[in-house]
């Protein structure tokens, strides 16, 4: 079998844009008939930029071109390691390059799978996992202005059938600030009016984006440590791995963080280093799926969890699906869906009541309803 040809789909994602303004698909084609389907992330990155994706398309073309176009699609590793290996002495990969060769693994693995008829995940040690926990997300607007109203909305969440959440108790400033006493108080106010509404029944995540400063960090953590959050996802920028890891040696609360991360390699310096026990990879761009499963194992070996970022449209979203079915150390998936991820396949990807049902079908388990799709197309 050989990959004979690519399509790209740049597909305008419906409001209130879940994963990006506009989704990038890709399609490869092989000599037998048997296609695969994956995603370049745009997110928010490119989510108001429809120029940008141009770029982006271009680079999809260059990578197939060069190094899928001819190549049995079986070949993951051979083609993967090519990509990586073959620009600028495998300097190459970043979050500009990385995201599309994460595209074209799916679109490999979902081939793979097909050619087997058998789902990504048994081609990668079998199910493991029956149903897969998810988290929602618990709006920050009205909560930071009244904190007593998360008590209320986690109520909510809990009877909805969730059973984990994560929240930014901080306005989202860039780049990296200290977050003065009086806003980690009215944060401890927020994890506050939750235990008194839901008691223990709901794990709670503190989400910062990065923009907390080493001492502030450590001083949040401080305060409310006593309440017990789920994780501190990224309570400093990822590029310092030594900082992230001096906060999470002054505090019990674990610390999160993966999704501006890329490739075994940047992941095995983070966890050689104790910065992180929750492991928030990208499947969409990390390296794909080739690359998610080797992070997850070299997790495994440092006793850390995986709980994927999802901030994506929906390929991307089945490819994480997949890994977190198979790894023995999968903790929690982030289910971030909007109305197109909804209607855009044929059989939807099942979120429902804190829970996610692996899909049975070949590959990545998911085929595009075409009317949709076309209607949704642009250019």
């Amino acid at each position: 079998m050989k990959v004979t040809g690519l399509k790209t789909m740049v597909v305008q994602n419906e409001e209130p844009h879940i994963g990006g303004k506009y989704f990038l698909f890709l399609e490869l084609m092989t000599d037998e008939g048997i296609t695969g389907i994956g995603e370049r992330i745009a997110g928010s990155s490119y989510s108001n930029h429809l120029g940008d994706l141009k770029s982006q398309v271009s680079l999809i073309e260059e990578f197939v071109g060069q190094f899928v176009i001819g190549e049995n699609p079986l070949n993951i590793e051979r083609i993967w390691d090519r990509m990586y290996g073959s620009r600028h002495d495998l300097r190459h990969p970043s979050l500009y390059s990385t995201p599309v060769m994460s595209g074209i693994d799916m679109a490999l693995w979902d081939i793979a799978g097909k050619a087997a008829n058998q789902p990504i995940y048994n081609l990668l040690g079998g199910q493991y996992h029956e149903k897969l926990r998810a988290y929602a997300y618990m709006p920050s607007a009205g909560i930071r202005e009244n904190p007593s109203k998360a008590g209320e909305v986690a109520a909510k969440l809990l009877a909805e059938g969730n059973s984990a959440c994560k929240i930014d108790p901080f306005m989202p400033t860039y780049p990296m600030r200290d977050i003065p006493l009086w806003e980690i108080e009215h944060a401890a106010e927020i994890f506050e009016s939750i235990r008194k509404a839901v008691g223990s029944k709901l794990e709670v995540g503190i989400g910062t984006h990065g923009q907390l400063t080493t001492y502030s960090a450590i001083r949040v953590a401080a305060r409310l440590e006593q309440y017990m959050p789920f994780w501190f996802e990224e309570p400093v920028s990822p590029e310092n791995i030594d900082e992230m890891a001096r906060v999470a040696a002054h505090t019990s609360i674990p610390i999160a963080t993966g999704e501006r991360l890329v490739t075994k390699y940047e992941f095995s310096q983070l966890l050689e280093k104790q910065a992180a026990q929750i492991i928030q990879l990208d499947v969409g761009q990390c390296g794909g799926i080739t690359e998610a499963k080797k992070i997850a194992a070299i997790a495994e070996a440092h006793y850390a969890m995986i709980a994927p970022h999802m901030y994506c449209g929906p390929v991307a979203a089945a490819a994480a699906i997949q890994i977190d079915t198979c790894s023995p150390n999968f903790l929690i998936q982030e289910a971030n869906q909007g109305p197109l991820h909804k209607t855009i396949f044929k059989e939807p990807l099942v979120f429902e009541k804190g829970y996610i049902t692996p899909p049975k079908g070949p590959g990545l388990g998911i085929e595009f309803d075409e009317k949709v799709l076309k209607a949704h197309l642009i250019g």
